[in-house]
């Protein structure tokens, strides 16, 4: 929002993602977040130093000190990819949602897009 943290991405998503789990919405203060899912060597800071911050004992959330946005999460088990908040991005309308995961926690009046493979969790079982 404030410009303090400027990155690039550099390499093909491996996957982009719209999230409905619990823990995303109250990082972000949203009903959802997108996310573009990366290698991790894909993510490059071009300016400032994100701020991290535990939000459990295995994932990592990055933000921006000055502003507060919201900018990156990893996990513990995943530590070769990391997942880029979409909206952040200067042009997020290249990277839509391929799916939508952890509908079992949605809203209620959040409505689905059927048009992107459904996950009641994860995209892995």
């Amino acid at each position: 929002m404030c410009g303090h943290i400027r990155y690039a991405i550099t390499r093909e998503p491996l996957v982009t993602s719209l999230c409905h789990c619990r823990s995303c919405r109250l990082a972000t203060g949203a009903p959802t977040v997108a996310w573009v899912i990366l290698p991790l060597d894909g993510l490059v800071i071009e300016q400032g130093v994100p701020v991290a911050y535990r939000s459990s004992p295995t994932v990592e959330r990055t933000f921006c000190g000055s502003c507060g946005t919201s900018l990156t999460y990893r996990r513990d088990d995943r530590p070769d990819s990391i997942d880029i908040h979409t909206a952040t991005l200067d042009a997020p309308d290249a990277f839509p949602p391929e799916r939508e995961i952890w509908l079992e926690e949605k809203i209620a009046w959040m409505v689905d897009n059927p048009r992107i493979a459904q996950y009641p969790r994860t995209s892995r079982g």
